[in-house]
């Protein structure tokens, strides 16, 4: 602690990026601050409440990056956060990435949706808050538009020609004139003026029902009755046309949310929220958010509306505005109270769950007899008529799953192979590791199966010098949960519809899907990957290459030594592979 007040005293009046890290040097949060100096202070000095002292707590080191401005810091601070990934940060791991059209610059192009901006002569639209929004408008356009629709121009035309929606360019020029224009009238569509397409198309349903093509005219009312619909499903609009991002927020004291508005040619098609703990000042927490969700973006919305703020810091970064009357403002408000009613729904959510839960847990104990098992581990065994066995061990903390306390365990070769056996193994090296390592011990362990397991669990943990309760969770015929089994074997009777039952059926779903997601990986890796390994000059890599470029390692057995090079192995190579799978000697 001395050497951190010595570190502090030195702080610069300067703005900056700081970078906390705990006992193990390892860094756990990244901020930034207009100075330096009173921002690291802050954490030192006065008291915190629960959320910022448990970030405080374990700070046992800190170093800090001096910039010219604050908006270099943000930069900064974004930059860091994506190399460290902090556990104290906001991170978005689970960055969108949201779908464009794009008509391609071929000599006859094609509309797709895509989520990737090339750079290319392509020109995209977008982009589209939700893939099911992009791919109406593009299933809209290709039949309203006659583009090519094939990858490959064939060689004959196709029945998109024959319904009038592809020019067919396979078996007549196309001049590129008529796609100029259509990619006008396209724009035109896309920027919401929807009457130039509306007028055409009740036109060319009037002359097909003259002519009597009353399929044609059906199609073409289809059509007509979509575009109105698209057109009724925008509630909120703007009539600029431009596309505008809208951001508002709301927190607690530990919990913020973010509401975004996503609209497109002035019309609001969708929207995110995003709720996260936070621990600093809210307007530096919500800088921060905003800051990563657009700093590595393609393409950023003409505008994007936020609430008033006093750091100006984003505004320098971003095309920011901060209305102060008007519908702009109605919509940063409207976004404001969104997240405020998805706040007060999330956290209401939380409590009554942890109330659930922790009946559950009360429940349980109680029924076993024990103090409430707020640290459980539960095992099962899976293997297939006792070959390639493995288990799975899932760790609830809390009546949750702590899945960075999950383990996979391959099963070593004994005497007995059984399941009994292989829980009496895996609960041995379980828990003699976390006594020689003095490690938490949980307050109940729960096996997958009846009185043998148990007996199994039981005797291992006694050979350890350990007294941990145990229990079985039977399945009934359904491989669902069905009851409970205490260490003395006696049936323990849940009421189905209590807490209780649904905590121990998730448990039991949980590890049970863990452990046999571990036996189908080990047992396609020795299916797989044994017989290539016992053929000479196959290594990793052109192990690699071989399923890459096949698929399956029946398509491998099947192939000639001419396409066995096809996938890039040299001759000498394909035919040792060739002559091993025909030769019969396969393992």
């Amino acid at each position: 602690m001395n050497l951190l007040r010595q570190k502090l005293s030195l702080l610069p009046e300067k703005p900056g990026v700081y970078l906390m890290k705990d006992n193990q040097a390892q860094i756990i949060y990244v901020g930034k601050a207009k100075v330096l100096k009173n921002r690291v202070k802050s954490y030192f000095t006065g008291s915190h409440d629960g959320k910022t002292a448990r970030l405080v707590s374990q700070i046992s080191d800190f170093e800090y990056i001096t910039t010219d401005s604050e908006v270099e810091a943000l930069v900064l601070e974004c930059n860091l956060i994506k190399k460290y990934n902090p556990k104290y940060n906001i991170l978005l791991r689970d960055d969108k990435s949201y779908p464009y059209l794009s008509i391609t610059e071929e000599s006859h192009p094609r509309v797709l949706v895509t989520r990737q901006l090339k750079k290319d002569k392509s020109k995209y639209f977008g982009p589209y808050p939700n893939a099911t929004a992009a791919r109406e408008a593009a299933r809209l356009l290709n039949r309203l538009f006659p583009f090519r629709k094939c990858r490959q121009i064939p060689s004959q035309p196709c029945l998109y020609y024959h319904l009038d929606q592809c020019l067919a360019p396979c078996i007549q020029e196309v001049p590129p004139e008529v796609y100029k224009e259509m990619r006008k009238e396209i724009s035109t569509f896309l920027k919401g003026d929807q009457s130039g397409i509306l007028t055409l198309l009740q036109g060319k349903m009037i002359k097909a029902s003259e002519a009597l093509q009353f399929e044609r005219a059906k199609e073409y009312r289809d059509l007509i009755e979509d575009l109105k619909q698209l057109g009724e499903k925008q509630n909120i609009t703007l009539n600029d046309f431009i596309d505008r991002d809208v951001l508002g927020f709301a927190t607690t004291t530990d919990q913020m949310c973010i509401q975004v508005f996503y609209l497109r040619q002035g019309k609001l098609l969708a929207r995110d929220n995003f709720i996260f703990p936070y621990y600093e000042d809210p307007e530096e927490a919500f800088i921060s958010f905003v800051a990563q969700f657009y700093i590595e973006r393609a393409v950023w919305p003409k505008e994007i509306l936020i609430p008033a703020i006093e750091s100006l810091a984003l505004s320098k970064l971003f095309p920011i505005t901060t209305p102060q009357k008007g519908k702009k403002r109605e919509l940063v408000l409207m976004a404001m109270t969104n997240a405020q009613t998805t706040l007060h729904d999330q956290i209401t959510l939380e409590i009554n769950q942890q109330q659930e839960t922790g009946d559950a847990l009360n429940t349980l104990g109680e029924l076993l007899n024990i103090s409430v098992p707020r640290r459980i581990e539960a095992f099962d065994i899976s293997n297939i008529s006792g070959a390639h066995t493995v288990a799975g061990m899932v760790q609830f903390i809390e009546g949750k799953p702590e899945r960075r306390g999950y383990r996979k365990y391959k099963i070593q070769p004994m005497d007995t192979s059984d399941d009994t056996a292989a829980m009496k193994q895996v609960i041995f090296r379980r828990y003699k590791r976390l006594v020689s390592e003095n490690e938490t011990l949980p307050n109940l362990i729960l096996v997958d199966g009846g009185k043998g397991q148990i007996r199994a669990a039981l005797s291992a943990l006694k050979e350890i010098n350990l007294v941990i309760p145990v229990a079985g969770m039977v399945k009934n015929e359904r491989h669902q949960t069905h009851g409970l089994i205490n260490q003395f074997g006696e049936q323990v009777l849940l009421p189905k519809n209590h807490p209780t039952f649904f905590l121990l059926g998730r448990i039991q779903d949980e590890v049970h899907r863990f452990a046999i997601t571990f036996h189908r990986q080990q047992r396609a890796k020795n299916m797989t990957f044994s017989i290539l390994d016992d053929i000479p000059g196959i290594g990793p890599r052109r192990k690699q290459q071989l399923l890459h470029h096949f698929q399956s390692l029946e398509d491998i057995q099947s192939a000639s030594i001419v396409e066995l090079q096809a996938s890039g192995i040299p001759y000498n190579t394909a035919k040792t592979i060739y002559d091993y799978f025909s030769s019969g000697d396969k393992k």
